[in-house]
């Protein structure tokens, strides 16, 4: 990559012109050319969905938490943007090898069923490993999968400024720290460096917030609005002022 310029995931697809987490949202992200798409999974009734909160209320109606439901039954409600919520299986069909995949597990109980996945689509497909990054809070879940499926590189999800910075990272073998915008440090970023980590920030909307990031030597970020990260690499790669 280019000094300065970040590497973008498109956060949840993009947002903005099709419901989050959406095949939709994740097809205009790849129009753009985007370097990574992340998505949120949950297992619900033995099957990995494509969706980021727990419970309906937000973008579907109702109240009910999501693993009490039957998967099909989910699966059949229509989002804002017409769309259904994928299964984490149509996602790899639509991203294909287009983009890196950041599969963030939200939910309980994905680890083992996400590994069987992308072990399964890896060998039907003939894609690799390599394609792949799984992301998490729930840093069990992540142990879990370097136990499982070591292939598949590991980013580690904290939304603070841990005591011991990025110490966490070292059981899990992890190849990135994943950092919350409002909890920048330099310190917990020159730790991850020293480690030999990638510095990618979620969630950044802002052009300003980019140039800060840039001059900060963050690796990448995560955005609701792609558009904007590319226009900086953009500005950057001619010589334009970051901010």
């Amino acid at each position: 990559m280019t000094p300065g310029t970040l590497f973008c995931f498109a956060h949840r697809g993009y947002p903005r012109r099709a419901s989050e987490n959406t095949l939709q949202a994740i097809g205009h992200a790849l129009e753009l050319s985007v370097g990574g798409i992340e998505v949120d999974i949950w297992n619900v009734g033995g099957e990995l969905l494509v969706k980021h909160d727990r419970r309906l209320g937000r973008l579907l109606a109702g109240s009910e938490l999501i693993t009490e439901m039957r998967p099909e039954a989910l699966r059949e409600r229509p989002l804002p943007c017409g769309n259904t919520i994928p299964t984490l299986q149509e996602v790899m069909e639509l991203v294909g090898d287009s983009a890196q995949l950041n599969i963030e597990i939200k939910g309980p109980d994905c680890a083992a069923l996400l590994a069987q996945e992308i072990r399964g689509f890896v060998s039907d497909k003939g894609t690799t490993f390599d394609q792949y990054i799984i992301s998490s809070f729930d840093h069990r879940q992540l142990y879990e999968c370097l136990r499982l499926l070591p292939e598949v590189r590991r980013g580690v999800l904290i939304s603070g400024v841990p005591l011991d910075l990025a110490t966490c990272t070292a059981p899990l073998q992890a190849y990135s720290l994943h950092t919350n915008l409002d909890f920048i440090c330099a310190d917990l970023l020159a730790d991850a460096r020293q480690r030999g980590l990638k510095n990618y920030v979620f969630t950044v909307n802002n052009p300003s917030d980019l140039a800060m990031l840039a001059a900060q030597g963050v690796d990448g970020v995560f955005s609701d609005e792609p558009q904007i990260v590319l226009d900086f690499n953009t500005r950057i790669l001619a010589g334009g002022v970051s901010g």
